[in-house]
């Protein structure tokens, strides 16, 4: 007999995953279904519903004593909606609701970005275990992350903090659709590492793969302008570290996230440039390590999130389950 489970839903632009998960961090059900991102808001929503009905079936279902959520956002945990970038029919969406009717009205739910559920994952089981003060981000279409500060995960008051994607790190750059200038995403994420690479020059093997694996893949070859993207964006990242570090004195960085599936070709010269930018004495000895939760950690840092509302969680380490902020 399991006890003391989950229910954790990792809701993103392409995906819709959900998962009963133990104390230990064990996945013992999975649901998934394609995220039906360009159609209707009730017809995305039923996509969850048929997530949580797979979960709901599971003979484990009894066990769980809590629903966690990680939502591409922005999101509103205070409120308990939605509105995603990359799924436009959810603006405002109650999302928390839905789902608490869906899992049958009994237990709690918890709401937080997707950055800060990779944080909540990467300190329960990742690169982040043991550091009281940490920034876990992913790199990947978009950027984000999320703060552990103090021990203690930090989603901010709406569930967002830590979104260093749109730290703003050339303030005469092109324009972000969030409607800043020069944000970390503009300049770091996979897709505009590929559109720099291929506006200097760069063209695609025989496999004609133009996305920021086929930069990362031509830049492990030595391609100079490959890479020449990814310095760009290393300097990027390491900016907004930087100024994240000195805010509120993490120790550690963990970068996660399909463009840190590049490897060294970024991590050499964000380690670099962090030299650069990370000067005070107090953010000098700051480490940057890839995240090791790798795919699962959506799910995974969903669950510490559900945990939330019974800190200290038996089976959760007491800084993840117990949010601040």
């Amino acid at each position: 007999m399991h006890s003391e489970l989950v229910a954790a839903l990792d809701i993103g632009g392409t995906k819709i995953a959900g998962a009963l998960v133990d104390g230990a961090g064990g996945i013992l059900v999975r649901a998934q279904r394609p995220t039906p991102a360009r159609e209707s808001g009730e017809t995305v929503a039923r996509a969850v519903e048929a997530v949580l009905a797979e979960l709901t079936a599971s003979p484990l279902w009894p066990d769980v004593r809590a629903v966690g959520i990680g939502s591409a956002g922005p999101v509103d945990a205070s409120a308990g909606t939605v509105s995603p970038v990359n799924v436009p029919a959810w603006r405002n969406f109650p999302l928390v609701e839905r789902v608490h009717r869906a899992a049958g009205g009994r237990l709690p739910v918890r709401l937080v970005g997707d950055g800060v559920a990779i944080a909540a994952a990467e300190h329960w089981l990742g690169a982040a275990r043991g550091h009281d003060n940490a920034l876990c981000m992913v790199v990947s279409t978009g950027v984000g992350g999320g703060l552990v500060l103090g021990g203690r995960l930090h989603p901010g008051p709406t569930g967002n903090a830590g979104h260093i994607g749109h730290i703003s790190v050339d303030l005469d750059g092109e324009r972000c659709p969030c409607g800043g200038r020069g944000c970390v995403e503009r300049i770091a994420s996979g897709p505009h590492i590929a559109r720099r690479a291929l506006e200097n020059g760069w063209r695609p093997g025989p496999d004609g793969d133009t996305t920021a694996a086929g930069v990362a893949a031509a830049a492990h070859a030595g391609d100079p302008v490959a890479l020449a993207s990814f310095e760009r964006a290393a300097q990027a990242l390491a900016a907004g570290i930087a100024a994240t570090a000195t805010l509120v004195e993490i120790d550690i960085a963990v970068v996660g996230g399909g463009v840190a599936g590049a490897g060294d070709v970024l991590f050499t010269p964000l380690r670099r440039a962090l030299r650069d930018y990370a000067t005070l004495s107090f953010v000098r000895d700051l480490t940057v390590a890839p995240a090791r939760t790798g795919t699962d950690a959506g799910l995974l840092g969903a669950a510490a999130a559900a945990t939330a509302h019974r800190d200290p969680h038996p089976g959760l380490p007491a800084g993840v389950g117990g949010l601040t902020g």
